[in-house]
């Protein structure tokens, strides 16, 4: 079969949240023609492979590409999630981003879109349906969108042993699961896990029917501050209160402490230290019903599930054939280091802002758009690694608040921030008046100098 030669301005590799943003921007703000090449069948990337039950942790009014509205922009009224902007389901999500690739980018002229496709390297990829081959001249850049695509259970093989008469299932098959089982035992401690206690107790079953095992605790973010549109100045509070707290600590421990005294970060169990940040969000309603399990084991990584115990780390704990264990330890966020998100011949998406993929992706894909300069570019876009533990909150917040300087100085940027969807603080400056606002801008002003001292001096410290 004879390779298919193909020209393009731009080669992105994976149609999720970060290839969808950065195409979106690029056209929007450019003439350039972009080839899309993904091995799923449509675009969304992992929301192909979530749960059921899972819905974005973050606002959908703010998730997306920036020339779509993701939902109707509706906050809540009833439910853990009231006085919060509608989050979308994962079935909301792949309609919305097929829609985006049918309605948006291929009308434009400017996308071609090659679904079920596997990229090879070097600008080659292949029907993994037909086993047609391509080679692609790539006139300005690759764009590697995949490269930090994260691991879930259902794609993920279960990091312990299971012996034939255990039961356990990927989250994924929770929903789907025949028969009653007498406990449950959920396995991670991650915002799967959390997904998955979640579901179960809206789903009626009892407190003390669910065993939680929880290799590490979370810190997790306060959803209060983590809304935009009507409720910007509450996000903007909860900036400044951040800020306070980083600029006042005598240490890393103080700064927690600080953080999770304002309510800016929280976590299940109040009495135990959390040892990792990945900077997903929980409202209290639904923190009120996390604490209502109250079987919870800390006793390491399991390594076997055997017929009648489960092998943990640190110790051994009964179990039974009748118990159903779900899977909810894949690792989730992708670690893979920093690298500089432009280069002569590519662009490697990553965050700038800690927890808000395509807003990031979109940011990129308009600096792409309207500069030049390679190191002017990687100026104002410098990368933040995905975060895993605590430190992960110092350094990233370090990177953004710098970010943040950056871009207040350039009007251009400056501009497009103020008219992006997926910028969560959109609309912050008409609402200077509102006394709350005044008041977190004072605070912000009198504390961001010393903030970022004090959070590379906490970097310093840690790498020493």
């Amino acid at each position: 079969m004879p390779t298919q030669r193909l020209e393009t301005d731009y080669l992105v590799v994976g149609c999720g949240a970060a290839g969808m943003a950065f195409a979106d921007a690029l056209v929007t703000d450019s003439d350039a023609k972009v080839l899309m090449v993904d091995r799923r069948h449509a675009p969304g990337g992992h929301w192909h492979d979530a749960y059921p039950f899972v819905r974005l942790h973050q606002p959908s009014a703010y998730y997306g590409v920036n020339s779509l509205p993701l939902g109707s922009e509706t906050i809540d009224r009833h439910g853990p999630n009231r006085g919060f902007y509608e989050r979308a389901s994962a079935p909301e999500i792949c309609a919305y981003y097929d829609r985006v690739m049918q309605k948006r980018l291929m009308p434009s002229g400017q996308v071609r879109y090659f679904p079920m496709c596997e990229y090879l390297g070097e600008h080659r990829f292949v029907s993994r349906l037909s086993g047609e081959q391509y080679e692609v001249t790539v006139r300005k850049r690759l764009v590697d969108a995949a490269y930090l695509e994260p691991f879930v259970p259902a794609r993920y093989k279960p990091p312990f042993e299971i012996v034939a008469e255990a039961r356990c299932v990927p989250i994924n098959e929770l929903s789907r699961v025949a028969e009653q089982a007498d406990r449950y035992t959920i396995i991670g401690a991650g915002k799967t896990a959390i997904d998955a206690c979640l579901w179960l107790l809206e789903m009626g079953v009892p407190p003390d029917a669910i065993r939680w095992i929880k290799p590490r605790e979370a810190w997790l973010v306060n959803r209060v501050f983590a809304q935009g549109g009507e409720l910007v100045g509450t996000l903007f509070e909860g900036i400044s209160l951040q800020v306070e707290a980083a600029a006042q600590a005598i240490s890393t421990d103080d700064l927690f402490e600080r953080l999770n005294a304002t309510e800016q970060l929280l976590r299940v169990d109040e009495d135990v230290t959390p040892t990792m940040y990945k900077a997903a969000t929980v409202s209290g309603g639904e923190l009120g019903q996390l604490r209502q399990i109250r079987d919870v084991v800390r006793l390491g990584r399991i390594r076997r599930i055997e017929r009648s115990a489960i092998v943990l780390d640190e110790g051994t704990i009964p179990t039974s054939p009748r118990h159903l264990h779900v899977h909810c330890a894949a690792p989730g966020l992708n670690p893979a280091p920093a690298v500089p998100m432009f280069t002569a011949d590519r662009i490697t998406l990553q965050p700038i802002r800690t927890g808000l993929i395509p807003f990031n992706a979109a940011l990129v894909g308009f600096v792409e758009a309207t500069r030049e300069d390679i190191a002017e570019k990687n100026r104002l876009c410098p990368p933040n690694r995905l975060p895993d533990v605590p430190l992960d909150w110092v350094r990233g917040t370090l990177i953004g608040v710098q970010a943040d300087y950056l871009w207040s100085k350039d009007h251009a940027i400056s501009e497009w921030l103020e008219r992006a969807r997926l910028n969560p603080a959109r609309g912050l400056q008409q609402r200077m008046a509102d006394p709350r606002v005044q008041q977190a801008s004072k605070r912000y002003a009198e504390n961001v100098r010393h903030v970022l001292q004090k959070l590379q001096q906490f970097l310093s410290q840690a790498t020493a």
